[in-house]
This record gives C-alpha cells, sequence and structure tokens, in this order.
C-alpha cells in the first residue's frame, strides 16, 4: 500500500471495521443510516437543512461508502438531502433506499406493498436521488394485505427493467426470506437487531448461511443499549462511550453484520465512526452475553 493510501484511510476512521460485499458492490461495514437528517419524529424538514448538508458530506469524508435512506423519512426529505449535499456521487458510494411504508401523519407508519405503490416509489426515489439506477433498493416491510411474493415480485420486474442493481428485504423472517429468494437474489436483509434485542438471531443465521449481509437498524436500540449496565461496564473499561461498545459489538457478532448508526449531531457522528476501530476482546464478549 502507498504511503498516500495509508494517509488516506487513517482520516477515514469509519474504514477500521473493514468491507462488505453487496452482490457486485464493496462498502466499508461501518455504514451510515440517514434517517435522523429529516426533522424530529423522522417528520418534515430539520431545523437547518445547510447543516444536514454538511453532516452528510462529513459521514462520507469519514469513510462511511454506504448510506440507507427510504423514501418515508420525512417523508422524501432524507433521499432529496443526499442528493443535495453529494450528488454527483463519489464513485465508492453506494445508496440504498426502501420503498413500502407510507406515512399519512407524523406517527404512523403504514405498509404499503401494492404493486402499483412499489412502481410509484421507486420513481420518486430514483428522481430525488438523481439516480437512474438505485444500487439497493430495499421492501420496506411486508403488507399484510397483499401477497409478499407479489410486492417481491414486481421489485425483481423493475430490477430486470433496469431500475435497480440489487435487492434487499427488510423486517422479514426467515420464511419470508427464503421466498424472496425464490423470487429474485437477494443481498441484503434489515432488520430491528441490537445488544439488547437479539429476536431475529435466526435471521442473521441464514444471512450468514447465504452470505447475505444483515443491517441492523436501531443498532442503538433507540437508546436502551446506551443505559445497559453490562455495555456502561465494558465501556468505562476500555475508555469508549457506551454507544461505540453496542456498536463494536454488532460489527463483532457476525462478519456480515452491516451498522447504520444514524444521527443529526456532528459529535455523534465522529463518535460512532471511531467506533469502527475499537476491538472486544473475548472476555468483553463473553461479558455482554
Amino acid at each position: 500500500m502507498r504511503q498516500s493510501d495509508i494517509m488516506s484511510n487513517a482520516m477515514k476512521p469509519a474504514a477500521a471495521a473493514g468491507t462488505l460485499r453487496l452482490g457486485d458492490l464493496i462498502v466499508n461495514r461501518m455504514a451510515f443510516g440517514a434517517m435522523r437528517v429529516a426533522g424530529p419524529d423522522i417528520w418534515g424538514e430539520p431545523k437547518d437543512r445547510a447543516a444536514m448538508r454538511k453532516l452528510l458530506a462529513r459521514a462520507f469524508d469519514l469513510g462511511h461508502t454506504f448510506f440507507d435512506t427510504a423514501d418515508s423519512y420525512g417523508p422524501e426529505v432524507s433521499e432529496t438531502l443526499i442528493a443535495e449535499a453529494l450528488h454527483p456521487y463519489p464513485s465508492e458510494l453506494v445508496i440504498g433506499t426502501k420503498g413500502g411504508l407510507v406515512r399519512p401523519s407524523r406517527h404512523r407508519w403504514d405498509e404499503d406493498g401494492r404493486p402499483e405503490h412499489l412502481r410509484r416509489a421507486l420513481d420518486g426515489s430514483l428522481k430525488r436521488l438523481r439516480l437512474e439506477r438505485i444500487d439497493l433498493y430495499q421492501f420496506h416491510a411486508p403488507d399484510p394485505r397483499i401477497p409478499f411474493a407479489e410486492s417481491v415480485g414486481t421489485l425483481a420486474e423493475l430490477q430486470r427493467a433496469g431500475k435497480i442493481r440489487h435487492l434487499g428485504v427488510s423486517n422479514v423472517t426467515v420464511k419470508q426470506l427464503d421466498e424472496a429468494r425464490r423470487i429474485a437474489p437477494i443481498v441484503s436483509v434489515q432488520n430491528e437487531y441490537n445488544i439488547e434485542n437479539r429476536t431475529d438471531d435466526d435471521v442473521l443465521a441464514a444471512c450468514e448461511k447465504a452470505g447475505i449481509a444483515f443491517i441492523p437498524w436501531f443498532p442503538l436500540g433507540a437508546g436502551r443499549a446506551l443505559r445497559s449496565s453490562k455495555v456502561k461496564r465494558i465501556a468505562a473499561k476500555l475508555g469508549a462511550t457506551p454507544a461505540q461498545v453496542a456498536i463494536a459489538w454488532l460489527l463483532a457478532r457476525s462478519p456480515w453484520t452491516l451498522p447504520i448508526p444514524g444521527t443529526s449531531s456532528f459529535a455523534h457522528l465522529e463518535e460512532n465512526a471511531a467506533a469502527a476501530a475499537l476491538r472486544l476482546a473475548p472476555e468483553d464478549l463473553a461479558a455482554l452475553g
């Protein structure tokens, strides 16, 4: 490696976690979740759009090469801000977005897996992100009113039409993941998972077996992980923050995890990126359970 490359990597702390493959794409395992650049409750505009554009640019500068977003964040705010901040996109940046949830009001997240909605949602994301093809498009959540295969099949059609590079699914069971994989190649699963909520251990195991990226949303458990006494003890021992320990645990949990901590705070952004270099010893992992 050239000296210039070594210096460049040293300036990008998020790169310290190594890389992960999404289909034919390679991203740094410490990714960035762009949900919180929208307003409070992930609703409406942020108080300071210019600051959020700067935060998104800083996230990339820190070495986050995978950005996770969705049309429902805002709604439509997060995707628009990403384009404003980073378009034309650097070649190493991979953007993953999602469709299949709608926001009729601030506190509602309603499933909509109808084929006609998914087609409109994808076209809207393409327009806001200023792209002709989405690198990773994930079905945000199964809709109990629509056959799962019908929703995934619609996205598979859109992939064949050239609008989607790679497909993923979110908030699914192992059975649903298997069903999706019979319809089209699936490169990622995004489910809630963190040190305080391991309900989907079976889904993670299925992803490991299939070589599929597992993207844990709520990697800090909406703050629960930060209040955990065992996390606090390990953080004090290592001179780290509880958030850094919780993220480091996710990275150590499996080589297929792709954490996406998100924030609207520059200080927390820097703190989270530094977690990529934190290594938990076997005794630390045992203490965390």
